[in-house]
């Protein structure tokens, strides 16, 4: 015969749920879809460009067969659309080409990324 569970049981279930070794080791794990901590660079405004104007900072690409996106100092700006005074002329994987009037911006993606070799 099925017992019913009371309000006493369900709280003592999930309470050993919670409390065991497994969620106490998934609780450690980092969720792979949550954007990266701001870092100290993010808290400090973006450099001036010898004329002046802020740099602009690339944090993500998109690029799917129907569109290309990149996010832009918090903004999504599409393939062909504006950043400030600039025009987003080229997406890659690896950075975004801006255009003011006759210069032309490269914006990478992981700017502050060292790559260094492996040692076996």
């Amino acid at each position: 015969m099925a017992e019913r569970l009371t309000g006493a049981r369900v709280l003592c279930v999930l309470t050993a749920v919670a409390t065991s070794p497994a969620a106490a080791a998934q609780a450690g794990l980092p969720d792979p879809t949550r954007p990266p901590a701001a870092s100290a660079d993010e808290a400090t405004p973006p450099a001036a460009t010898r004329d002046g104007r802020l740099g602009h900072r690339l944090q993500s690409v998109l690029i799917s067969p129907e569109r290309k996106l990149a996010v832009i100092d918090g903004r999504t700006v599409l393939l062909g659309g504006r950043i400030d005074d600039a025009t987003v002329v080229a997406i890659t994987e690896t950075g975004v080409t801006l255009r003011r009037g006759e210069r032309t911006e490269v914006l990478p993606l992981n700017a502050g990324v060292q790559k260094k070799a492996i040692q076996p």
